[in-house]
């Protein structure tokens, strides 16, 4: 005997909450649905369009420093609090929540140059123009005390930029040579030099901890190995290399903001030419710092903008701009992958949603589902020219627009020179290489 029993779930056609609208049963038959396409391609331009419409990036700003902000970082452990180094020699320590300054001193005489955390999250170090290391507890001082480094170190040679390893208390610095230090002693552990007058930054491979990189004035890029007696690797480009950041979920990429409006993506295992050009910038790109996913980068330049790339992409897909903003110093991207931060010439730390339209706080169910819903379609419709040209667009300032004009202009005329001179060009001569594939120089080794 055969029993059919009707089985309802209260989830199908109860509301949520009274203020929900009521469920409305659906069916999926293809047949019954012979214009579903245009529906979806419907519901894609609308999704696309009001992703403009909510798309309201700044949060807020940090304002206390009486000189531009020259240098900012996460804590490692905490992603309420951040540190700030700037030009006058003063340090202050944020709560980002509530927007506060927790402390403020002035740890060195003239600019700050950087400011990093330990691993462990417990000191900081900052080092600045008067040839100082100088180590600060985390935890502020108790009712009574004065604000006293628990360390300073010395330095024999001028001081431009700070890296600490991943794991271990080993820090490195970079100004005239570069040098690796133990926070336990105050003597360089190992010094590396390369025939060069000054570097202007050093960056630790947060993947493969014992590999550097750095910047010099002679327009290099440097590679070290910690454990190796002398440098690795040598790449020089057209024009000088202002920050390194390397790819925090692939040991072998890093990513240099360079004085030409462009950012290079290398791949270490192939350094004779860039994996890929990133440009948009109509100025010298000053800072570049990765999202903990390691699949976007976010950048600073002199154009007074900021811009989120794509590692894979060469134009990027966001840009953040604001009246008062002047030229960007400082870029770092939170460590929960939400926020981005900035400091400026104008003495603000700036804080931005890491994707412009996203909706801050909890999600209901619904409300999650719809969005992933508005994704998938705009994804699926990418292609299409009109919605490809909402999603593209952006409002600049006016000085940004005239000169991307500009930019376009010559980099057409470029192309056209090389096309006539290809076509000119007697049989077996080699053809003029274009100005864009010149990216390297050369590469020692």
């Amino acid at each position: 005997m055969k029993v059919k029993v009707i089985s309802r779930n209260p989830d199908d056609y109860l509301r949520e909450t009274k203020h929900d609208i009521h469920k409305v049963p659906r069916n999926y038959d293809p047949g019954l649905h012979p214009f579903e396409a245009a529906r979806e391609y419907t519901r894609a331009l609308n999704a696309v369009k009001l992703e403009k419409v909510f798309a309201k990036p700044f949060v807020g700003n940090l304002d206390g420093h009486r000189d531009g902000v020259s240098c900012i970082s996460n804590h490692p452990k905490r992603l309420s609090v951040l540190i700030s180094g700037a030009y006058d020699g003063e340090v202050r320590v944020w709560d980002l929540p509530q927007k506060l300054c927790l402390r403020s001193f002035v740890a060195h005489e003239g600019v700050v140059r950087g400011v990093i955390y330990n691993p462990a999250g417990n000191h900081f170090l900052t080092l600045g123009d008067d040839k100082t290391i100088k180590t600060w507890k985390t935890a502020a001082p108790q009712f009574g005390e004065e604000e006293e480094p628990v360390n300073t170190v010395i330095s024999k040679t001028v001081l431009t930029g700070i890296s600490h390893h991943v794991k271990d208390p080993v820090f490195a610095t970079c100004g005239e040579i570069c040098q690796v230090w133990e926070e336990t002693r105050n003597e360089p552990v190992r010094t590396f030099e390369w025939g060069v007058d000054s570097l202007h930054d050093i960056a630790f491979n947060p993947v493969e901890p014992n590999l550097l990189a750095s910047c010099a004035s002679d327009r290099s890029i440097i590679l070290y190995d910690t454990r190796d007696s002398g440098p690795l690797r040598k790449v020089v480009l057209k024009l000088r290399t202002n920050k390194i950041c390397w790819n925090p979920m692939e040991a072998f990429i890093f990513t240099a903001a360079n004085e030409d409006y462009n950012l290079y993506t290398f791949d270490t295992r192939n350094l004779k030419k860039p994996a890929n050009v990133h440009m948009d910038h109509i100025g010298a790109v000053t800072y570049v710092d990765y999202a903990p996913t390691g699949r976007e980068f976010v950048s600073g330049s002199y154009d007074k903008t900021i811009r989120i790339f794509e590692t894979s992409k060469g134009h990027s897909r966001e840009v953040y701009h604001t009246k008062r903003m002047q030229r960007i110093t400082c870029v770092q991207w939170s460590l929960d992958n939400k926020y981005i931060l900035n400091g400026s010439d104008e003495m603000n730390i700036r804080i931005w949603k890491a994707r412009a339209s996203e909706k801050l706080g909890p999600l209901k169910p619904r409300e999650k589902a719809a969005l992933n819903y508005s994704e998938a379609l705009k994804e699926k419709y990418a292609a299409h020219p009109k919605i490809r040209r909402i999603a593209r667009h952006r409002h600049v300032p006016k000085h940004v627009y005239n000169a991307q004009k500009e930019l376009r202009t010559i980099r057409d005329k470029g192309k056209r020179k090389d096309a006539n001179r290809r076509a000119h060009s007697k049989p077996g001569e080699v053809p003029h290489q274009p100005e864009r594939e010149k990216h390297v120089l050369k590469e020692d080794q």
